[in-house]
């Protein structure tokens, strides 16, 4: 694939719409004892070339595969995004229990997608991720320049290392069908990132793996207990989550060839007060909505089915291509990132064969990794069952989906996964109480049986 072709995500894009249409999302009934769910939106948008004159827009809005024929998205340049937010407060987002945190960073801000707790009177969680949207951003998904597309997965929002259920989080994707929408009205703690698809795809992305280091004794201790959260931080470190540094688009009014005007109007609005002024802090996507995005990709992939001979022969060309590219420095190589080689955004270089190396089952790069080597090292001795959950969604993945729609894969995943931690932790802890005891009684023996 070209560099210079970004709308070659287009037809991935609609090959994921299509599929997330025609297929039922697995919905998680709440329990009794927790009721509370909660939906966010997922925002697509194809930005018109700005080489090409402007759009009309329809007087009636497009089905979804009429949207897809229009000259103007298939233009070589039309510009495929999605819609994050930076929330100053992300108390009020949906998914601010899972990414909840007292993270460890001052030079980092964190995007989610609009969304957040549905209320008695909604009527159910389409209607809460619309209303959500309007309140936050002041778009109305009602519109006629929206679609519904469909509806994600439901995913379980826990807490205490999987064993307390905080909510059900709903996520339904809309994707602008006009060229041009009402302009947005975030309110003032709010900013849009609006995200190329394009460098969350493709080998020559701008984006990077990172990390957000999570204070894992805020996950273990009660909020009062200071000295108890001492001794847990000494015991077992930290976690780091993976994350995803994104880029979004610079506003019009923002690029270089406007005028110093606009940019001082929009810092009096309260959009960029911190411009000119401070580098802009890292953005990073991860934790919840990392997993959202990572499942809106994976409706990219081709089901290869019993084809698995083909698909090896389709990935040893592919790895072919990838040594010969990094023997002569390209900069297509394989993008980095802190899990194993098949734990990473889906990317190819033609559309053709986007098969299942190129992204994970979502939850699997959300996992979190201690700062202890040791934490690490029996996470995955007790981690067995977790490894086969994941190689169940990995084949499930592979043939589409279509025979295990009841298989609550996430929650499958995340249940086991934190098993695993927890009887990590208690080994570490046990291991470092025997090893204080013991150092303790030989200092003592060392000093007072001499």
């Amino acid at each position: 694939m070209s560099q210079d072709n970004p709308a070659a995500v287009v037809p991935l894009l609609w090959r994921a719409l299509h599929r997330i249409r025609k297929t039922p999302p697995r919905i998680i009934a709440s329990p009794p004892t927790q009721p509370r769910r909660a939906a966010v939106a997922l925002i697509i948008r194809v930005v018109p070339s700005p080489h090409s004159p402007p759009p009309q827009t329809p007087s009636a809005p497009p089905t979804l595969a009429d949207f897809f024929r229009l000259g103007w998205v298939n233009d070589p340049h039309a510009r495929a995004e999605i819609l994050f937010l930076q929330r100053d407060n992300p108390a009020n987002s949906g998914d601010a229990p899972f990414n909840q945190a007292r993270v460890r960073a001052s030079k980092e801000a964190h995007v989610a997608f609009p969304g957040g707790r549905m209320e008695p009177d909604d009527e159910g969680g389409l209607y809460t991720a619309m209303r959500q949207t309007w309140e936050e951003i002041g778009v109305d998904l009602a519109e006629k320049d929206y679609i519904c597309v469909g509806q994600l997965d439901d995913r379980e929002i826990t807490t205490s290392l999987g064993k307390r259920l905080l909510m059900v989080l709903s996520p339904f994707v809309f994707l602008q069908v006009t060229p041009n929408a009402l302009p947005a009205d975030p309110i003032q703690s709010t900013k849009l990132c609006w995200t190329p698809l394009d460098s969350l795809i493709f080998p020559h992305s701008k984006s990077s793996w990172s990390t957000v280091t999570v204070d894992a004794a805020s996950r273990l201790t009660p909020k009062n207990s200071a000295f108890l959260r001492l001794v847990v931080r000494l015991l077992v470190g930290s976690m780091q989550f993976p994350a995803i540094v994104i880029q979004p688009t610079l506003p019009p009014s923002l690029t270089p060839s406007n005028s110093k005007k606009s940019k001082q109007d929009i810092a009096e609005k309260g959009n960029n007060s911190n411009y000119g002024q401070m580098p802009p802090p890292q953005l990073k996507l991860w934790g919840l909505s990392l997993g959202m995005t990572l499942d809106l990709m994976s409706y990219m992939i081709i089901p290869t089915g019993d084809n698995d001979a083909n698909h090896t022969h389709s990935s040893k060309k592919t790895d072919e291509k990838r040594s010969s590219s990094n023997s002569t420095g390209s900069s297509t190589s394989t993008p980095s990132t802190p899990l194993s080689e098949v734990m990473q955004l889906p990317w190819q270089e033609t559309v053709e064969d986007f098969r299942m190396e190129y992204v994970a089952p979502s939850l699997a790069s959300v996992f979190p990794r201690f700062s202890y080597p040791d934490v690490n090292f029996w996470i995955w001795v007790f981690g067995k069952r977790y490894r086969q959950v994941i190689r169940g969604w990995e084949a499930s993945v592979r043939t589409g989906g279509t025979n295990d729609r009841r298989i609550n894969w996430s929650g499958s995943a995340l249940s086991t996964f934190y098993a695993a931690i927890r009887k990590a932790l208690i080994v570490v802890i046990a291991a470092r109480a025997l090893g204080i005891i013991f150092g303790l009684g030989f200092a003592a023996w060392w000093i007072f049986g001499q």
